[in-house]
């Protein structure tokens, strides 16, 4: 079946003037202001990566359940997030919870590369067969625990984390390249967004930038 077949039924076109209805109240309407990560979230039917029931809340500024006690994030968070990192074509990214697959649709479209970890397997093939059949090939899969992998060794220049740790993971810290930059909850019953930012000699910088409630980050003991 195609993608888009469900979604055709009640008009392309709608969708299409609400995603720009999206942009324009929730994310440039707040404080998201780069002009590409705008355009990117212009472009990206979020529709697509949630349940034909709840397509008519896609556009929304709200989270939305995507089974297995998952959701995908409302739109400014996805738009805040993703602007705090700076992307660019020349960098590669590294996404902890690949959910829905949405903010991974958005980071392959403004990152060179995108490697992307799931803990839930179901989730993990649902958002590889959306992000396959729009086209994206610059993304990496991954099963498993996030903090563990792909190679503990190799290094990002972006980070992201789509769920909340209770502590912060010095682990990822070290596989942030110096210079680069990583977003990420934290927080157990009470949670902060955290930007932290490594020096080229390999300091932390963290900022807090405000209150957010994302389901807990899963991983291996």
């Amino acid at each position: 079946m195609d993608l888009f077949s469900k979604s055709k039924d009640i008009g392309e076109d709608e969708y299409r003037r609400a995603r720009h209805r999206m942009v324009e109240w929730q994310l440039a309407g707040r404080d998201v202001k780069d002009p590409a990560v705008l355009e990117v979230m212009r472009d990206i039917p979020r529709h697509v990566f949630v349940s034909p029931d709840l397509r008519h809340e896609a556009y929304d500024d709200c989270p939305l359940p995507i089974g297995y006690g998952q959701t995908i994030s409302q739109p400014y968070i996805v738009g805040s997030m993703t602007e705090s990192l700076e992307p660019a074509k020349g960098k590669d990214v590294l996404e902890i919870g690949t959910g829905s697959g949405y903010q991974t649709a958005v980071l392959a479209a403004l990152f060179g590369h995108v490697d992307t970890v799931e803990y839930i397997p179901e989730l993990s093939r649902q958002a590889q067969k959306i992000l396959l059949q729009l086209g994206y090939a610059n993304i990496t899969f991954h099963i498993g625990d996030g903090l563990k992998i792909p190679d503990p060794r190799r290094k990002f220049e972006a980070i992201i984390v789509t769920a909340a740790p209770g502590t912060f993971p010095k682990s990822l810290a070290d596989r942030l390249q110096p210079g680069g930059r990583m977003i990420i909850p934290v927080g157990a019953t009470v949670q902060d967004l955290e930007l932290v930012i490594k020096d080229l000699d390999g300091r932390l910088e963290f900022q807090t930038l405000y209150p957010v409630r994302f389901v807990p980050l899963q991983h291996e003991d």
